[in-house]
């Protein structure tokens, strides 16, 4: 399975849903049952990988949407800055490869676009960061290696955040 070079938002007249498989099954149902059905009720934008020999096939993907923390959720030294009521932040809800495209870099592929993604609705619609939910060890190990913290600890997964500072420096020459 051969990625192509661009994302694109995913469309159910396109794309086969049902033969993605990442190895994870809370990803797996998410883009086989709900992704469409998020979209259309507004809640989360999916973004696809399609492969390069057919485009109904899908190599990767994430989904964004939109949430809120506690202040008191960040270090003390970023939370006296802000507002006591709710910080509205951009959630990468959900990211996943295809086992069969795994191993060839397109987690990171799909991280970094995912925040380019992040930081292009910034500018129209401001968040103060992103954040992730980490499924797991090596899923939390992934995202720090790319500079985010753990945020807080929540029914045994671990919220991790980078602020949307960093991810304009990624993206700003």
């Amino acid at each position: 399975m051969t990625p192509p070079s661009a994302f694109v938002e995913l469309d159910k007249a396109v794309h086969n849903r049902k033969s993605f498989d990442c190895g994870t099954e809370e990803l797996n149902s998410f883009l086989h049952q709900f992704a469409v059905r998020h979209r259309d009720a507004g809640i989360s934008m999916t973004m696809v990988l399609p492969a390069k020999e057919n485009e109904a096939d899908i190599c990767a993907y994430y989904t964004l949407s939109h949430t809120e923390i506690e202040r008191q959720t960040l270090p003390q030294n970023l939370a006296k800055k802000l507002p006591r009521y709710p910080i509205p932040v951009m959630l990468i809800a959900q990211l996943a490869v295809h086992k069969d495209a795994q191993g060839f870099g397109l987690g990171k592929v799909s991280l970094i676009r995912a925040l380019r993604h992040t930081h292009e609705i910034n500018h129209h619609l401001p968040s103060y960061a992103v954040v992730v939910d980490a499924l797991n060890g090596d899923v939390q190990a992934f995202y720090e290696q790319y500079g985010f913290k753990v945020l807080d600890t929540d029914n045994h997964r671990t919220r991790l955040f980078i602020s949307m500072k960093t991810v304009a420096q990624l993206f700003t020459d």
